[in-house]
């Protein structure tokens, strides 16, 4: 198949110079024009508009996804901020216009109504909806706003702790909470909260400042709030707020006595009185903490070798990312916090960035962002940058199926079978406790923009009202108030994808039901799965829903179905 091909090289160029470089408005501005003023008097004509306008957005979109990359590599260096800054303040600003005109002048096109409908439909549905949202007094709002989310990175790129002598990221220090040393555990527990705290303040005055400049966003384009603007902003043509409640009130229902269960054996399994959280993640006695690798470079060899026995494409998409030099996978300070992959449009090789610190988290993050890259990979053969806009929860299924179906090769991190079955066990739990976290973030995320001229102080006590909402009786919070108070701060989406995070729990759903079919038929499972992928944006949710062989389905009973057969392989 045509889409397996992972030799991937960028198209050559047929509208832009091979050479030029994108450095500032003035040397951009030609093409659009171009654009704009091109008659198209033909089927073909307006063919061939979209290829150059395709090209052209790729080129663009690649630039800036660069420019994001290198800064979140090195918070500390002011040259790539600087340069991203550019971007998002001198030259973003100036296409936008453009883009509205282009759009409009797509739409108003009479051949465009000749174009294939099962190919076009969602594309020129974005197109439409992106025209009714652009507003030109948005455009340094918007400006500013891509820079000023870019601080919370900064903000937590200089966060370290010391332990035993020796300083780490906060992520370096999360392992030591899988230590069967408990009071170790508390003491670096403690000192990440405390760490996080410093700059609780600062934190709150940023967030502040983004939540009133999307809410006058979203009032200068029509809407009541900025919740309303984002639904319609991030295309959720398929599901409403009334559903997310719906998955709120299901997680509380169906997940909830799970996660108290497997607290409650955890707690038995530590001879503890109470859980508390720093012995959430904790191995018991006797046993040292899961360590599948030492640094980057091995944490790269092994996935390929887990990901070419799943199928060898799989593999050899990471491997030529590797020979590309498109990771950046080790923790370090000066990082942004997280991981993820960024495509790139025009030469079609992602980018995986992440904090690897030698856990068995980290296996997860590096499998999760190596499915998004196979994404990228299956969609680069579409003919238009637009066709490779796939609805965010479409694209989490992708990376959450690759944590579920690359669990039975886990042993190429493992020397013994107890080991590999203590992360497999590790990653079930994790399907589900995660579920509590997902539903409290996007229940905040709805408070925060229907009531978007809240004080910090009440964003606070809504935050402790959620959290104790989600927070099982099984885990002893006492004495933790000012911890618990903040904890949503943490939480890199809030401040840089806003109302981005119910995508999780719906896709966890449709991993879940992809790893169903895994343990039914492998073959057919996979190909499920790449046919969906392959298709892009070109599908609605339900339809890319429907090719993977899933229902687009989260209402309570079939997340108790979902939730029951997990809870089922766990005994297993």
């Amino acid at each position: 198949m045509s889409i397996l091909n992972t030799n991937i090289k960028p198209a050559p160029r047929q509208f832009l110079p091979e050479d030029f470089v994108i450095t500032d408005w003035d040397t951009l501005k030609p093409y659009f024009e171009n654009l704009l003023n091109r008659a198209l008097n033909s089927l073909s004509d307006l063919k061939l508009w979209l290829r150059d306008s395709s090209e052209l957005e790729a080129i663009i979109s690649e630039d800036a996804n660069w420019r994001q990359i290198r800064m979140t590599c090195d918070t500390e260096n002011t040259e790539l901020a600087e340069s991203f800054q550019y971007f998002m303040m001198e030259i973003q600003p100036n296409i936008q216009p453009y883009s509205d005109k282009l759009n409009t002048k797509l739409i108003e096109n009479p051949f465009t109504k000749e174009l294939p409908e099962d190919e076009f439909f969602t594309f020129l549905r974005n197109i439409k909806k992106n025209i009714e949202l652009f507003r030109e007094e948005n455009i340094p709002l918007q400006a500013q706003l891509a820079v000023e989310a870019q601080n919370f990175g900064m903000i937590m790129g200089k966060m370290t702790v010391t332990v035993n002598d020796k300083e780490y990221t906060l992520q370096q220090a999360a392992k030591f909470l899988k230590d069967a040393d408990r009071n170790l555990r508390e003491a670096v527990y403690r000192k990440i909260s405390d760490r996080r705290l410093q700059d609780k303040e600062t934190l709150d005055e940023l967030f502040s400042s983004l939540v009133q400049k999307r809410h006058q966003v979203a009032l200068l384009a029509g809407f009541e709030n900025y919740r309303d603007y984002r639904f319609a902003e991030l295309g959720r043509f398929d599901y409403t707020k009334e559903d997310c409640s719906q998955f709120h009130q299901a997680v509380k229902q169906h997940v909830m006595p799970l996660v108290d269960e497997i607290h409650e054996k955890k707690k038995q399994t530590l001879s503890l009185g109470s859980l508390r959280p720093w012995d959430v993640d904790a191995e018991k006695e006797g046993e040292t903490p899961l360590k599948p690798f030492e640094k980057g470079a091995e944490l790269l060899t092994k996935t390929i070798a887990c990901f070419n026995r799943l199928n060898p494409f799989f593999g050899t998409c990471l491997q030529t990312m590797n020979q590309m030099q498109r990771l950046d996978l080790d923790s370090r300070k000066g990082k942004t916090p997280g991981g993820y992959n960024c495509p790139l449009a025009e030469t079609g090789v992602p980018f995986i960035f992440m904090n690897a610190a030698g856990t068995q988290d980290d296996v997860t993050t590096m499998v999760h962002e190596g499915g998004h890259a196979i994404h990228s990979f299956l969609t680069h053969s579409l003919p238009l940058t637009g066709f490779k806009e796939y609805p965010t929860e479409i694209a989490e299924v992708a990376s959450m199926s690759m944590e579920l179906f690359s669990m039975d090769d886990w042993d190429v991190f493992y020397n013994n079978a107890e080991e590999h079955d203590r992360a497999r066990k590790q990653q079930l739990e994790r399907v589900i406790t995660i579920f509590p976290w997902i539903a409290a973030i996007d229940k905040f995320q709805h408070w925060i923009y229907e009531n978007p001229h809240h004080s910090a102080k009440e964003r606070k006590q809504e935050w402790r009202k959620i959290m104790d909402e989600f927070t099982p009786a099984s885990l002893d919070t006492e004495g933790l108030d000012e911890y618990r108070n903040y904890g949503w701060q943490k939480q890199l989406h809030l401040y840089e994808v806003p109302l981005y995070y119910i995508e999780y729990g719906i896709a966890q759903l449709g991993a879940i039901g992809m790893w169903q079919q895994y343990k039914k038929d492998k073959k057919q499972a996979l190909e499920n799965y790449m046919h969906a992928l392959s298709l892009g944006g070109t599908r609605t949710l339900p339809q890319l829903f429907e090719a993977a062989g899933l229902s687009f389905d989260f209402s309570p009973d079939y997340i108790k179905e979902l939730i029951m057969f997990v809870k089922g392989e766990m005994h297993n």
